[in-house]
């Protein structure tokens, strides 16, 4: 079981499993339309089977600690929450810390670093949002070790503020919408009208937090 292998690993790289929990965040594939989210038209997308998975847990101080099994030649790629710049030097981690400097700039601080392995299947490059999978699923394991009240819709936009304004990505809603309100056996019709309207409820959670 990926559970199982996930925490094997986790025992592996940073010494033991106390405290470990395991989250999901799938991909998303577009059925209809591409790069219109943005410029005002339709698409039609839909979450999938395969993702992301992470096995985290707090630390007790601000030390940041990231290992991905998808890019094991890296090694563990440390940083701080004192820290969080995007840096060439960050790699992948660029993603997850985004979303935590988002958090942090609409009001919800983080008490302490974390320690966060991953592994994804969804293959490199193959334009299935293994992005905004990973922004998606550092929003949910943030919510849930620290009790931020945020909805999925929340996570989505901060998934967006963070590639926007940390990665500076122009990209639209729908990658992060997909995976954080996707439903089994259900694709979403994103229209002009939900786009304008997650782009004046992104300014509203700003406003809020």
């Amino acid at each position: 079981m990926i559970k199982d292998v996930m925490l094997e690993k986790f025992r592996q790289v940073f010494g033991d499993t106390q405290d470990v929990k395991i989250f999901f965040a799938p991909g998303r594939v577009n059925l209809i339309g591409e790069h219109t989210d943005y410029n005002g038209g339709h698409v039609f997308p839909c979450a999938l089977t395969i993702g992301t998975y992470a096995a985290a847990r707090i630390r007790g101080d601000r030390k940041l600690r990231f290992y991905s099994m998808n890019f094991d030649k890296l090694g563990v790629i440390e940083s701080s929450l004192d820290e969080l710049v995007p840096s060439r030097d960050a790699r992948w981690t660029n993603y997850p810390k985004g979303v935590m400097w988002a958090f942090e700039q609409k009001g919800m601080k983080l008490p302490y670093g974390m320690d966060i392995l991953l592994n994804g299947n969804i293959p490199n490059s193959s334009g299935l949002s293994s992005s905004a999978s990973v922004e998606v699923l550092t929003g949910t394991i943030l919510r849930e070790f620290f009790g931020f009240q945020v909805t999925n819709q929340d996570l989505a936009l901060i998934g967006r503020y963070s590639e926007n304004n940390f990665n500076k990505v122009n990209c639209g809603i729908m990658d992060q919408f997909a995976i954080a309100m996707g439903k089994k056996d259900h694709a979403i019709f994103l229209t002009r009208r939900i786009c304008h309207m997650s782009t004046r409820l992104s300014r509203l959670t700003e406003q809020r937090l």
